[in-house]
């Protein structure tokens, strides 16, 4: 397979012209006229962030890719699925609130916002997998699976399960309904190691399932009632919680890649990334911690692993913020080096197994030329 064609801009700007300006012209230099967008619905599929929390990309980014959408004869709308555990995005009527809170609107972005999977997480397609050895069916949300194009939209950030959050999460685990989340997640029920739990109570709060209790006075989690969400892991500030076994989290990875190969299959697609706020966990949290790294700018392709592989690549070469998670470990004297900031981040993660795994599968490649605009 030839190289995929990844392009990149900084965040620098001149005077006169501002950041919506500028992710305009890379989407236009990277080709995203290249799609007949004439009377087809077109989902942006993001995410909307946390209430509290503050990472997630402004509404600016978005109506700068919308507009050139609808300049296209495109009829775009903003798209994300609910989530599986619990917080402000776990139906279709909370969701919309968090959205509207969060600045995402018809008045700031131009687009209205369809929750994909519907009211309460149950509106959804089965579709096939093409080349699926985790999954043969994915579960998605119908407003995705009706819509004519896909133009992804991702914050670029850590994460405490699969080591970063990119244009394959944003697109495979995002798309997935309820129900699909389910089954990306349910190889990776965690345990707590009691030696380390302190009885803090933060991961039974975290838990939408009612699994974990304290009779023992540590925290114990219910296999029959946990539902693999992983929110729990990154509840715990003592790293007491941990999948039961590395392939876990590998069959998570694998399984992001073919629910992202199942949306995408047969359907033009386009895919931008902001490495920007790079906050060590997900923006499913009602919080933020430190980015742990700088900005670094703006990427889009054609190629969600090509893009994911670009972005990690920028995030590995770059220098990490000392006053962060990731620098808070790497000052420590007893801290073993991974020499790779996903992992020295969150040291129980994997993330290459998603980008190899997607290359496999024929999702994308992981070769790529980085052209600088």
């Amino acid at each position: 397979m030839e190289k995929a064609k990844v392009y990149f801009t900084d965040f620098r700007t001149q005077i006169g012209m501002s950041q919506g300006t500028k992710l305009q012209k890379l989407i236009r230099r990277a080709g995203i006229g290249n799609i007949d967008y004439e009377g087809k619905f077109v989902a942006i599929k993001m995410h909307f962030g946390e209430l509290g929390n503050f990472a997630y990309l402004r509404p600016n980014y978005v109506k700068a890719v919308a507009d050139i959408i609808r300049e296209l004869g495109g009829k775009p709308f903003l798209t994300d699925c609910n989530t599986l555990y619990p917080g402000s995005r776990k139906n279709a009527v909370d969701h919309l609130y968090n959205a509207e809170v969060n600045g995402f609107n018809s008045v700031t972005t131009g687009c209205y916002v369809i929750i994909a999977d519907g009211l309460k997480g149950t509106d959804e397609v089965s579709v096939p997998v093409p080349n699926g050895e985790y999954c043969k069916e994915a579960l998605i949300g119908r407003a995705l699976y009706d819509a004519d194009v896909i133009v992804s939209l991702s914050h670029f950030k850590g994460h405490e399960m699969t080591g970063f959050g990119g244009a394959i999460k944003n697109i495979g685990m995002g798309g997935g309904s309820r129900a699909g989340k389910m089954q990306q997640h349910n190889d990776g029920k965690p345990v707590v190691d009691p030696e380390l739990c302190r009885s803090c109570r933060k991961c039974a709060k975290e838990c939408g399932s009612d699994a974990i209790s304290y009779a023992s006075g540590k925290a114990v989690i219910d296999q029959e009632l946990c539902k693999g969400c992983g929110r729990c892991i990154g509840a715990c500030a003592f790293d007491a919680i941990s999948p039961q076994d590395d392939s876990a989290l590998e069959a998570l990875c694998g399984k992001m890649a073919e629910y992202t190969a199942a949306i995408l299959h047969d359907k033009p697609s386009f895919h931008i990334s902001l490495i920007m706020d790079v906050s060590p966990n997900c923006d499913c949290h009602g919080e933020n911690d430190a980015p742990i790294l700088p900005n670094i700018g703006m990427l889009a392709s054609f190629d969600p692993v090509a893009l994911d592989q670009a972005c990690a690549d920028l995030c590995l070469a770059a220098e990490p913020v000392r006053n962060s998670q990731l620098g808070d470990n790497l000052a420590r004297a007893d801290w073993h080096c991974h020499h790779d900031h996903f992992l020295d981040s969150n040291p129980n993660i994997r993330w290459k197994e998603t980008l190899e795994h997607g290359e496999k599968i024929g999702l994308g490649t992981r070769s790529y030329e980085l052209i600088r605009v």
